[in-house]
C-alpha cells in the first residue's frame, strides 16, 4: 500500500545501480565535472533510517508536517523517509514568493516543518500563524533558536526499527499546491493510491525500463524515478527558474552522463534548441523527452528532435496538480498532423487519453455543480470544458475548500474534476486545448478563446509568444492582443500593424483590432515559466486603456 516500497523493491533488485547524481565543486568545470552520488540501497536505507527517527518524535499517520528544503538528494531522501511514515508531507513551490508561500502553509495548520534554518527564522517569526507547528527538524547548520533536532541525528537512526504503518492505499500521502496561475494557489490532496497510479501510467506510456538515466529539471517528476528504476541526474540550474538555465551546463551533463531522459518546460527547451541551433551543439544521446506546463510550441518540438538521438520520442504530456497524467502527444503527430491546424487557429491537440482515464466536454458554465448528471455533455467538435475521472484525479482541496464545490462533481461512485479547460474532442476522441475558461474574451461578435487566437499570431517569425485579452465588461469586451518579440522591435508600431492584418486574414480573429507590444517579458508562472499570467495583463491593459 506505501507508495514508498517500490524504492525497496527497486533497492532489492539494483542495489548499486545509482539513485541519485548531484554536480559538485564549481560550476565553472565545463567538462567531466564531479558529482556526489547515492545507491539504490544506500537510498533505501537512509531514508528508512530518518524514518525511524521522525516516528520517534510522533511524525506519523495523521500528522502535517511542511517540506522546506531545496530540491536535491535531501529533499528527495526526506519525501521517501515522509511516506514512509505514514505522515502527509506539504510540499510547496519555493519561487511562489514569501507571502504565498506563508498563507498556503499557514491554511494547512501544520503539526511541524522539516526546513532549511532561513525556513525555521521566518516560522519561529511568524508562530502565532503555526500554533500546531510543535515537530521540527533542522536540515542544515544549527543556530541559537532553530529546533535542536537536526537531520544528521536522526540518521542515526537503524533501518532495522522502521516499521510500515500504511496499510490503506487510500492514506493521506501529500499536499501539493497549485501554481496559483489562475488565482490563489490551492491545496491538493494526494493519497497512496495517487502516486501509485501516477507511477503505473507513466511507466507505461513511455516504456520506462529500469536502469535509464533521466535528467531531472522538473522536481515532482524527479520523485518518480527511483521506483521506476531509473537513476537521476540533478541538473545545475535553479528548478523555480528554468527559463534562465544555462545551455551548456545541461548539455555537458548529458554528455558525461549519457542521458537517454528528462523532462523539462516548454520554457526549458526553447532555450536549449536556440542555443544548440545557434553552437552546433547536440544531444544525440537523448531519446525520450517530456514537456509539460503550457502547450509547446511546433517550433520547439522540431527544435529539440533536430539535435536529440533520431530514433527518440519528444511528448507533451497533459494534465493538472488535480490530475496527472490525462493525455499525451509525441512530436511526430504534432509536426505531421497538428501542428499546421493549430497554426490556423484550431487549439492545440494535447493527444488521447492515458488508460484507465475518462474525460467528457460539458457546455461551459461558471456556475458550481454537485452531480455529473447536472451537466450537459457536447458532441464532438463543440468546445467545452472539460471534466475527466481516473485513479489519478484528486478527490479534493484541502486549502480553499470553497473550490471543491466550483471543480468537483460525483456520479456516485466517483470524483470527476472541472479541468477549467476548454477545447472540444475529435473524432479520434483526442482533446483540442482551446484555452483556460476563466481566460475567455467574450465580445459583442462571440467568444474568443487564448490558446486559438495566440497560436494565429504566434506563427508570425517575430513573435516569441503573445496573450489575448479583455478589456472593458463581458458581453461587450474590447479584445487585445499583447505581444513579446523575440528580440526588441525597433519600429513596435509596424510589429503591431503586421499582427492586425494578420487576424483580419481568419475568420476567427477578423473583428480584433487591438495588439500592443509589452514593454517587458510576458509575466509567467513560477513552476514552469511558461504559463502567462492573463489576470496581471488584463490588468495592465485596463490601467492603460484608462
Amino acid at each position: 500500500m506505501n507508495v514508498a516500497k517500490r524504492l525497496s523493491e527497486q533497492s532489492l533488485k539494483n542495489p548499486d545501480q545509482l539513485a541519485i547524481v548531484s554536480p559538485a565543486g564549481s560550476h565553472r568545470q565545463k567538462t567531466n565535472r564531479s558529482y556526489v552520488s547515492i545507491s539504490m540501497a544506500d537510498l533505501d536505507r537512509r531514508s528508512s533510517s530518518i524514518a525511524v527517527g521522525l516516528q520517534s518524535m510522533g511524525i506519523g499517520p495523521g500528522k502535517r508536517i511542511g517540506l522546506l528544503v531545496r530540491f536535491g538528494e535531501d529533499f528527495i531522501t526526506l519525501v521517501f523517509a515522509m511516506l514512509k511514515t505514514g505522515a502527509t508531507m506539504i510540499l510547496i513551490d519555493p519561487g511562489m514568493g514569501r507571502k504565498n508561500i506563508i498563507q498556503c502553509l499557514a491554511a494547512t495548520n501544520p503539526d511541524g516543518f522539516i526546513a532549511i534554518p532561513m525556513a525555521h527564522a521566518i516560522v519561529r517569526m511568524l508562530s502565532s500563524r503555526f500554533p500546531s507547528a510543535k515537530l521540527n527538524v533542522l536540515s542544515g547548520r544549527w543556530l541559537p533558536g532553530l529546533p535542536s533536532v537536526t537531520l544528521s541525528q536522526l540518521e542515526k537512526s537503524s533501518p532495522q526499527d522502521y516499521r510500515d504503518p500504511i496499510h490503506d492505499w487510500e492514506a493521506e500521502s501529500a499536499i501539493i499546491f497549485t501554481t496559483g496561475s489562475t488565482g490563489p494557489p490551492k491545496g491538493v490532496l494526494y493519497t497512496h493510491k495517487t502516486f501509485h497510479s501516477q507511477i503505473d501510467l507513466i511507466a507505461s506510456r513511455y516504456e520506462i525500463e529500469s536502469g535509464g538515466v533521466d535528467l531531472s529539471c522538473f522536481p515532482l517528476f524527479g520523485l518518480f524515478n527511483a521506483v521506476m528504476g531509473t537513476t537521476t541526474i540533478l541538473p545545475d540550474m535553479d528548478p523555480t527558474r528554468p527559463a534562465d538555465v544555462d545551455p551548456p551546463r545541461l548539455l555537458d551533463a548529458i554528455e558525461q552522463w549519457q542521458i537517454g531522459q528528462s523532462f523539462g518546460s516548454p520554457a526549458l527547451w526553447t532555450r536549449m534548441g536556440n542555443y544548440c541551433q545557434q553552437t552546433g551543439r547536440s544531444m544525440p544521446t537523448l531519446k525520450r523527452v517530456l514537456s509539460a506546463g503550457a502547450p509547446v510550441p511546433p517550433r520547439v518540438l522540431q527544435s529539440i528532435r533536430s539535435v536529440m538521438h533520431p530514433d527518440g520520442k519528444m511528448y507533451t504530456p497533459y494534465g493538472a496538480t488535480e490530475a496527472l497524467p490525462i493525455a499525451s502527444i509525441e512530436s511526430r503527430d504534432v509536426l505531421g498532423e497538428t501542428a499546421a491546424k493549430t497554426a490556423d487557429g484550431a487549439g492545440t491537440c494535447v493527444g488521447s487519453r492515458f488508460p484507465s482515464m475518462e474525460w467528457r466536454v460539458i457546455r461551459i458554465t461558471d456556475s458550481p455543480m454537485q452531480q455529473i448528471g447536472e451537466t450537459e455533455s457536447l458532441p464532438k467538435g463543440e468546445i467545452g470544458e472539460l471534466v475527466v475521472s481516473g485513479p489519478v484525479v484528486s478527490t479534493r482541496y484541502v486549502t480553499r475548500v470553497d473550490q471543491n464545490a466550483i471543480h468537483k462533481l460525483s456520479d456516485g461512485d466517483r470524483v470527476w474534476h472541472r479541468m477549467g479547460d476548454v477545447g472540444y474532442l475529435d473524432s479520434q476522441d483526442r482533446f483540442w486545448f482551446c484555452g483556460r475558461k476563466s481566460h475567455r474574451v467574450t465580445t459583442a461578435h462571440g467568444t474568443l478563446h487564448t490558446e486559438q487566437v495566440e497560436a494565429i499570431v504566434n506563427s508570425h517569425p517575430a513573435i516569441y509568444r503573445s496573450a489575448l485579452v479583455g478589456t472593458g465588461q463581458a458581453p461587450n469586451q474590447k479584445p487585445l492582443v499583447i505581444l513579446e518579440p523575440w528580440q526588441k522591435s525597433a519600429t513596435p508600431k509596424q510589429l503591431e500593424k503586421e499582427i492586425a492584418d494578420k487576424l483580419k486574414n481568419y475568420a476567427l480573429t477578423k473583428n480584433i483590432a487591438n495588439t500592443v507590444v509589452y514593454p517587458k517579458k510576458l509575466p509567467t508562472d513560477i513552476r514552469h515559466n511558461s504559463k502567462i499570467f492573463r489576470e496581471q495583463l488584463t490588468r495592465w491593459a485596463n490601467d492603460r486603456r484608462e
